[in-house]
This record gives C-alpha cells, sequence and structure tokens, in this order.
C-alpha cells in the first residue's frame, strides 16, 4: 500500500502533525496500534491532570473548551483528542502496529504486525517517549507474595484498600499515584532512590509552567540560579523529609537530561504529615516485603513500579544505527543521511512548558518541512 506520507501514532503528536499536514492540502496516512485515538490517555490512572496550563497545551488550531479547568483532567484531554481528530479530518487506521522500518528504493517501507505494508516517501514516528514500560527487574522479586504492577497498570485506589503499597520512583507519576492512595485512606511508601528537584505547580497563583518558560529566556547561568532559588524558598527543606534535592537546577536537568521536576500537588503536604511514607532505594525483597539499602526493612501487600518508560524506536531501523541519547530518545526532529525522510515528533523531552508545548510547535516545523520537501506519490 502506497501513500507519500506516513504517520506512525495517533496519539497527540501524530493527531497534530497530521492535522497540519492536512491544513497545507497534503493528506498523510495514519496508522495506530490501539483501537481509538489518545489511546495512552484513555488508560493514565483516573487522577491524573495536566501540569501544564490549558492555553499552553493545546495543539495547532483548536482550543482547549472554556469550561475545562486550568489544568485539564485526563478525561477532558481524550474528549480534546477525540474532537481534534474529528476537527481536523484525521481518520487513523486502527489496530496497525508498526514493527519495522526500511528503505525501499528512495523511500521507506513499514511493515506491522498485522502483516500489511506501507510504502511512503516520508514516515512521521510519533508513537511517544513513553511508549514501553521500563520494568527493572528486582533482587528477591520471585519470592514476594504480594502483586507487583508497573504504573501503567496503575487506574485508582480501590484494589489496594486496606494494603499498604509501595511505590518505587518518585516521578511525576511515582508522587501522584502515591498521594492517589493516601488521599484514598491507603498506607503508602515512596521509595526514592536518587536525589529530586521538587517545584510547586503554582506559586502564589502563578503555574510554574510560564515561570520555567520566563526562566529559559534567560542568560543560562542566571536562569538557573533563578530556578534553583525560587524552587528552594517555595518548597523548603526536603532533607527532613528523607529525601534529597538534586545538586542541579530543575531548568538545567530539564534541558540537559531531559528529566522534567516533581511538579508537587499535595504529595509533599501528606509526606509531611505522615501519610506518605519515604524510604530509600531497595537492597532486596522478600516473602512479606522489601529490605532498603539503609539496612531498614518494612512489610507491603502491593508494589508499584513507577519506573518510567522507554520509547523503543531503535528496534524499528533493524540494520540501522538510530541515533538516541541516554534516554533512548531522538535527540533530532528530523533524521539525515540513512535516516532522510523519517521524522520524529513528541520525543523532546527538555522542552520548558511542558511536551505538548514542544509537540504543537514541532508538527507545525515538519508539517512546514514535509510540505516544502516531499514530492507527492500517488495514493493506491
Amino acid at each position: 500500500m502506497e501513500n507519500d506520507i506516513l504517520v506512525i501514532g495517533a496519539g497527540p503528536a501524530g493527531l497534530a502533525v497530521a492535522a497540519a499536514l492536512i491544513d497545507k492540502g497534503r493528506r498523510p496516512l495514519v496508522i495506530e496500534k490501539a483501537q481509538a485515538v489518545g489511546a495512552a490517555w484513555r488508560t493514565h490512572y483516573e487522577r491524573l491532570h495536566l501540569h501544564t496550563v490549558k492555553s499552553l497545551s493545546a495543539l495547532p488550531g483548536l482550543a482547549f473548551a472554556g469550561e475545562q479547568p486550568r489544568y485539564v483532567p485526563r478525561q477532558g484531554v481524550v474528549d480534546y483528542l477525540d474532537a481534534y481528530a474529528e476537527r481536523s479530518g484525521v481518520e487513523p487506521r486502527f489496530g496497525e502496529e508498526a514493527t519495522t522500518i526500511a528503505r525501499d528504493g528512495e523511500g521507506w517501507r513499514t511493515a506491522t504486525r498485522s502483516g500489511q505494508a506501507y510504502r511512503s516517501n516520508v514516515v512521521v514516528i510519533a508513537t511517544g517517549a513513553n511508549n514501553q514500560p521500563n520494568v527493572p527487574r528486582i533482587d528477591g522479586e520471585d519470592a514476594f507474595a504480594g502483586k507487583i504492577l508497573h504504573s501503567r497498570d496503575y487506574r485508582n485506589a480501590t484494589p489496594f484498600a486496606g494494603q499498604r503499597v509501595l511505590v518505587v520512583g518518585m516521578g511525576n507519576t511515582g508522587a501522584e499515584i502515591a498521594l492517589d492512595l493516601a488521599e484514598h485512606g491507603v498506607a503508602a511508601t515512596l521509595s526514592v532512590r536518587s536525589p529530586v528537584n521538587i517545584v510547586l505547580r503554582d506559586v502564589l497563583g502563578r503555574p510554574t509552567q510560564e515561570t520555567s518558560i520566563l526562566l529559559a529566556r534567560l542568560p543560562t547561568r542566571l536562569g538557573d540560579a533563578l530556578a534553583r532559588f525560587l524552587a528552594g524558598i517555595s518548597v523548603g527543606d526536603i532533607r527532613q523529609l528523607g529525601l534529597r534535592r538534586s545538586p542541579i537546577s530543575p531548568l538545567r536537568e530539564l534541558r540537559e537530561l531531559g528529566r522534567t521536576p516533581v511538579i508537587d500537588v499535595g504529595t509533599l503536604a501528606r509526606i509531611r504529615a505522615g501519610e506518605i511514607g519515604v524510604r530509600p532505594g531497595i537492597r532486596r525483597l522478600g516473602g512479606d516485603g522489601a529490605e532498603f539499602v539503609d539496612g531498614s526493612k518494612a512489610s507491603f501487600d502491593a508494589i508499584v513500579l513507577a519506573t518510567g518508560y522507554r520509547a523503543g524506536i531503535d528496534a524499528l531501523f533493524p540494520g540501522i544505527v538510530v541515533p538516541i541519547d541516554a534516554s533512548g530518545l531522538p535527540p533530532a526532529m528530523a533524521g539525515d543521511g540513512p535516516l532522510a525522510g523519517i521524522y520524529f515528533v513528541g520525543f523532546d523531552t527538555r522542552q520548558p512548558g511542558g511536551l505538548l508545548r514542544t509537540i504543537a510547535a514541532q508538527a507545525l516545523a515538519v508539517a512546514a518541512r514535509i510540505g516544502a520537501t516531499s514530492a507527492v506519490m500517488p495514493t493506491a
């Protein structure tokens, strides 16, 4: 099957690129492994809200509805993506998971798990930085009598009523799952191995997202110093809570490592109140709980691994070396050399202001570049 432009993924990135291309008179083919647009948003934990304001999180051409709150809830994002696809005329082919992408003459041949093959001049990969759960092995996990699940499979606190739950990892997902558990009376503990940067979602009524965008425009050293100072005075000393503050500023950590600071929406208050425990990294698991690296032990009924995701992009290109950074993400938006004609949208986690804001800018840039360089292939 031939089409000039193939977009892989119908999440925010894929929809935004497809809509921008349609706006330019092009008609890309969009394939999606799930059965609906925005599939990841449909299965995120129920408590989730955007940590970025709706005015800076919309995709090109459609604002969030006025009745939505400043920080749109998970279902609101799902509804928005449905409306975006319909309004833009994006009609993905569902149930098609790309497995390999290989050169085919001057173009590309994309094979899918269903056995279908798509030939195109251009391939836009928009499968997301959070495509594959990262599930680390923990010494002794086979002996643990309770349930171990990745955060991808956590929906709400109901199944954990009356249990003791260990949440491994204090990124934004781990912090918010622990908060969700505590808000529903579940005994939650966070295992935090590494130093963290924590910022409040709002300071004096101003979204931290807006502040980070402004700080990023300053000279680097000044912006970093102000970011670290503001985080310190707004969050306070976290050492007494069993947490270690990152030695670099939130802005620098984002810029250099692609690591978003923990945007606090209430977890710290619950830790201070003793409603969420904090432990260091896990040394090993046993039948009824965990031993931590400081030698302490505690019993748990369930463990939630908030240990992140992998993009898994390199596996799509057998025989081609795909440049990826330490996080497994492509550092460039457009491929060159052996990857000419390949575009990566939705993987740049290093920009201030949130990933949706970055996606919106990248979608317009990629559509403009494709519109200027891509020759039209007849559609079969």
